[in-house]
């Protein structure tokens, strides 16, 4: 008897775990909600009439084509990105993200779609010369700080413009906050504004970004200053933000992206928008 109710138990608790396996099983995507800011040109921007163009939105066209997936654009500002993500205000970030160990800690991400630089723009007529070239940082410090000692120098005294939140923030903060006034910003917009009335002597932004500034009317006294710089400093390039624990997407997002890498999509578009190429390296 002792026996017979033993396996009974047992046999219960097979049909509980197959019963959890079937509510568990692989979630499916039909369609999702992707958020991006809409003034971040020419990674993305809104049209007039509302709609979404740019870089990020016309991948993301073709993206939600190979996926299978109905994808619908939705306006977010950009500090409440990840906040809105983890509560389920929308599916996907798409905002030039750059991926990084800190954001990882909160958020998930596809594999990068770019990986783009970073430099300084200024008014030309200041004269302001920061140098030319590539510096490829670690994101440590102790082998960083010798790399930009040179930059610490040009830019003393100097106030710098930079957006609050994101990976070169903190960079600015670390490396010039003892040499020079760090102004902090909400939108890339503001201190690219307040440089043209020259409220700031330079600002730091995305390298794409700020080429897009250069390409448009009104900026014909703007110049980049400064070197192009890169590395595992600014994380593993840009890519989707994704809430943790959806694998299925990441796998979706993922596929997709290197796919338009590989048939050479990703740097169609790349100079198309930015006059650069930012695919990022295999993986």
């Amino acid at each position: 008897m002792k026996n017979k109710k033993i396996a009974f138990a047992a046999c219960s608790l097979l049909m509980t775990l197959a019963s959890v396996s079937l509510t568990t099983q692989a979630k499916e995507w039909h369609s999702i909600q992707i958020a991006t800011e809409g003034v971040y040109e020419p990674w993305n921007r809104t049209r007039p009439d509302g709609s979404f163009d740019g870089f990020e939105p016309q991948m993301a066209k073709v993206l939600c084509e190979r996926m299978k997936i109905e994808c619908t654009l939705v306006a977010q500002d950009w500090d409440g990105l990840i906040p809105g993500l983890k509560a389920g205000k929308f599916d996907v970030i798409m905002d030039a993200l750059a991926i990084s160990a800190e954001r990882r800690k909160v958020i998930d991400f596809s594999r990068p779609y770019t990986d783009a630089p970073a430099t300084f723009i200024a008014q030309q007529s200041s004269g302001l010369d920061l140098g030319a070239g590539n510096l490829v940082l670690r994101g440590d410090p102790a082998l960083d700080t010798p790399v930009v000692e040179d930059l610490r120098n040009r830019l003393k005294g100097k106030l710098i413009g930079i957006v609050s939140g994101t990976v070169y923030s903190g960079f600015i903060r670390e490396q010039f906050g003892q040499v020079a006034t760090i102004r902090e910003y909400k939108t890339p917009p503001e201190p690219l504004m307040d440089l043209k009335n020259g409220r700031v002597d330079v600002v730091f932004e995305d390298y794409g970004f700020l080429a897009g500034e250069l390409q448009r009317a009104g900026s014909s006294d703007l110049v980049l200053v400064g070197p192009a710089i890169s590395g595992p400093i600014w994380g593993e390039g840009q890519g989707f933000g994704i809430r943790q624990g959806e694998p299925e997407l990441k796998a979706k997002l993922d596929a997709a992206i290197a796919s338009m890498i590989k048939d050479g999509t990703i740097s169609e578009l790349s100079h198309k928008w930015f006059r650069h190429d930012f695919t990022p390296p295999s993986q």
